[in-house]
């Protein structure tokens, strides 16, 4: 089993899942400038583990389904579970915050039990919000954490990470990204790093 992470896609998949367990690690301790590092980069490797596959000459088939498997499954835990356990920490982990927790979770099972079975219409949309949008969003807003109050930042991510579920599920045609949205992509991992780094330099 481990041999199939000789192959360079699979591996920068695992690189992923690294990050969004050490990511849900520093969440849960409360310092969420680290973790929303570690989510970014978590994006960045679910978006690249892609085209690195197709770049990879000679790749056995059997490489790419496991890393169809294992990608699905790493998506759950980097865009299902850890933006739930943000959301459940900065809650101070109150039975209130456990409905969104679950929710968010179980959203992200079904939409990706969903794309497993169906995949693309036509090579060209998905059913549904894809999951790493959800961490964009998560990353992007906590950008701005510092400008409210506790109790109202609390309320924007519960809903925010609501709406989001909803969209995960709904019955609309998300058309695939591809293009010019990688290199939008790792610009905004890349600058968001920036903007979290300096956020961290300064409250050294």
């Amino acid at each position: 089993m481990i041999g199939y992470l000789k192959d360079k896609a699979n591996l920068l998949t695992m690189v992923g899942l690294a990050c969004s367990v050490i990511g849900i690690y520093f969440a849960i301790i409360g310092n969420f400038k680290i973790a929303m590092i570690l989510m970014l980069w978590a994006i960045f490797c679910d978006w690249f583990d892609g085209p690195l596959a197709r770049k990879t000459k000679g790749r056995d088939s059997k490489f790419g389904e496991f890393g169809a498997a294992l990608d699905s499954l790493v998506d759950l835990v980097s865009f299902g579970v850890f933006p739930a356990i943000v959301l459940l920490s900065y809650g101070e982990f109150s039975p209130w915050f456990l409905p969104g927790t679950v929710v968010a979770v179980a959203a992200g099972a079904i939409r990706l039990s969903y794309f497993n079975v169906f995949g693309l219409e036509g090579g060209k949309t998905y059913l549904g919000l894809s999951l790493d949008i959800n961490a964009m969003l998560m990353a992007f807003l906590f950008l701005f954490e510092s400008l409210v109050a506790p109790p109202v930042f609390s309320g924007i991510l519960y809903g925010t990470i609501i709406l989001l579920a909803v969209l995960n599920v709904s019955p609309f045609r998300m058309p695939k990204m591809v293009g010019i949205w990688y290199y939008v992509v790792a610009a905004y991992v890349l600058v968001a790093t920036a903007i979290y780094s300096t956020l961290l330099w300064h409250q050294i």
